[in-house]
This record gives C-alpha cells, structure tokens and sequence, in this order.
C-alpha cells in the first residue's frame, strides 16, 4: 500500500522575523527598497525605521554629528530617499531661500572611508548672498587622510549633502565619482571635480578636491558654484540652484548609470561654455575689425582734408 506523500514548501516569511531584520540589515538602499514591494511581510519589516538609520549611517558617516542625527532619527528613509538617488532635470527659479544649510561630506578613496566633515552655513546673511558662493570643508589644509599611503585622485569618490533642517529636505549635489581632474604643472597639485550642471546647462554647483602630489594629503575641499561664462555666482543665485534640486523629482537608484549622466550632463556644460567663448570671442574680433576700419577711415579722411585746403 502506497503511503501518501506529504509536500510542504517554505518560504522566506518562514523564517524567524528577527533572522530576517538582520538580514535585510545587510541590503543596500535600492535592494532594501525593492524588499518592500515583494510581500506584505517584507514591507512591514523593511520599513522599520532601524534599518534605515543604519543604512544612512553606514553610507554616509558623517551623519553621526550630533547636529544632524536628531534630525535624521525623525525620518531615516525619506532622508536617503532625498539624499541617494541624482536629483532630475530642475531649474532655479524664484523661491523661498534657506536660511541655513547643513553640510555633511564625506570622501572615499578606493571604497575606504577616509574623511567627514560637517559645515553649518549661515546664509540668511546679506554678506553670503551678495558674495560668491563658497563652503569650505578644510579646517586646516594638508590634512593626511591616510597616513603613510599616497592618495590617487582618479580613485576618489565623494558625497556632499545639503541639509536644509528648516524645511527637512536634502540633496547631495556631488556626481559621487569625478567629473574631471585637473594638473597644476607648476605645483604639481591636482584638482577632482565633482559636480551635478542643471538640464538647460546654465549652471554648475560641485566640490573640487585639491591633492597634492606623492604625498597622499588632500588640501582643499571646497563646494562651488559657476554660470555658463565660468563665473562664480552669488550665493543667492547658488541658493535658488540648492532649492530647485531639494524640490526636483529623483531620479534611478544612484548607481552607475546615473552617475555616467551626471557626468555626461557636465560635460555638456562645459561644451556649451566653450561655444559661449568661441562666439563671443568672434563677435569681439568683428568688433575689433570695425573699429579699426572705422579709425583708418577716419586718419584718411583727415589727411585728405589737409591735403587738398
């Protein structure tokens, strides 16, 4: 007599909640996100506010200021929600300034930590908004971020987020991976550009990484902002840049693909900046050439006027 047989299958929400949670401790955002689609179970679990405090912490260690965790214990995941993913296409316009900004930047090198900081800016000031737009990140130049090893900038990565704690939002406007490097031949320095260019390519905010040669010490982190001339732009005017990309739609995960866009978007700024040049350096050539035929005209006509008294 056949004994019947008895099948039952087992699923991930067999598992013991705790075995779980620790877990889901372990995904990255984009995973983590997608976990609270899949089951009902699983999106009771992944939304736990712990799990993405810890997240935001292990991404970005400067978080763990005591002028920023209060703020970010509040809503952890609608932190990384601003904080993660590339802002999308946005343009400044007309509106309410912040009053305060909350830097937290953090740099890799090779995947290792190796640098936080965190800047408090007062720009409700007349001072900052009528002044070219500047945060410095340095509290004292030529810090050694790993001692004894030499730095290669071409593997840096950085993170600066911009924390309006008025309003709660967040934006982190560096491209994550360089944008371009620049070589000083005279002092051997090299400067790493990360940088987010607005969709119409009228405007460009990113930080630049000064390191200096075969000494793995970086020298300047600076947060800047440039028009499509190459002009420093006021701080209000970066101000209103901020604001558009706290308010715009985000955009992928914020993985590579979004970071070669970011990339490819500068590099249309610096195509447009170019052509800029180009044509007004021809218009100041016509100019020239006017003026000076204007000018002989003029020296002829007076000679002939002495000529033939």
């Amino acid at each position: 007599m056949a004994i019947p047989s008895t099948s039952t299958s087992t699923t991930i929400e067999d598992l013991h909640p705790d075995v779980l949670t620790r877990t889901l401790r372990l995904l990255d955002g984009p995973t983590l996100a997608a976990a609270c689609c899949a089951t009902s179970h699983l999106r009771s679990l992944s939304s736990q506010s712990d799990l993405w405090l810890h997240l935001c912490l292990s991404t970005w260690p400067s978080l763990r200021h005591p002028r920023i965790l209060p703020f970010l214990s509040i809503s952890p995941r609608s932190f990384f929600a601003d904080a993660f993913p590339f802002p999308d296409a946005f343009a400044a316009g007309e509106v309410q300034l912040p009053d305060q900004l909350i830097s937290a930047v953090d740099i890799y090198h090779r995947g290792v930590h190796i640098f936080s900081r965190v800047i408090e800016t007062d720009t409700s000031s007349p001072w900052f908004r009528g002044s070219p737009f500047l945060i410095d990140a340095m509290e004292q130049k030529a810090e050694a971020m790993l001692p004894g090893v030499s730095i290669s900038p071409e593997e840096l990565t950085l993170s600066w987020i911009l924390i309006d704690p008025a309003v709660g939002r967040a934006v982190n406007v560096s491209s994550r991976r360089a944008v371009g490097m620049e070589r000083n031949c005279y002092t051997g320095e090299t400067m790493v550009r990360f940088a987010s260019a607005a969709a119409a390519g009228e405007r460009v905010i990113g930080a630049v990484v000064t390191c200096e040669e075969g000494t793995g010490h970086v020298r300047d982190v600076v947060l800047t902002a440039e028009d499509i001339d190459g002009a420093c732009v006021s701080g209000e005017e970066a101000l209103k840049f901020v604001r558009a990309m706290m308010e715009a739609r985000r955009k992928g995960s914020g993985r590579l693909e979004e970071e070669e866009e970011a990339k490819q978007r500068y590099l249309e700024y610096l195509r447009r900046k170019r052509r800029r040049k180009e044509s007004r350096a021809r218009r100041e050539g016509v100019l020239d050439m006017c003026c000076t035929a204007v000018g002989v005209a003029v020296f002829f006509a007076f000679l002939s006027l002495i000529a033939f008294r």
